[in-house]
């Protein structure tokens, strides 16, 4: 295996745990992130990391189930 793909897995388990604890991010956390992922994306000569783009997306699957969850709630 080479170490991009393990790199790639370990993500993606680190992902699924911050899924399963559902938390929602505060302002302050989701600004702190936004700004890590600019600072990232400088570095990458202007092009979103691929780790940036898979924790927004887990970011959108952590909405969407908080959504979810309150519309089966009321």
């Amino acid at each position: 295996m080479n170490t991009r793909t393990l790199w790639l897995a370990g993500l993606a388990c680190a992902l699924s745990l911050g899924l399963a604890a559902c938390e929602k991010k505060g302002p302050l956390e989701q600004a702190g992130e936004e700004v890590d992922e600019a600072v990232n994306t400088l570095k990458n000569g202007g092009k979103e990391t691929t780790a940036d783009k898979l924790d927004d997306a887990g970011d959108k699957v952590r909405d969407a189930a908080e959504e979810a969850k309150d519309a089966v709630t009321k």
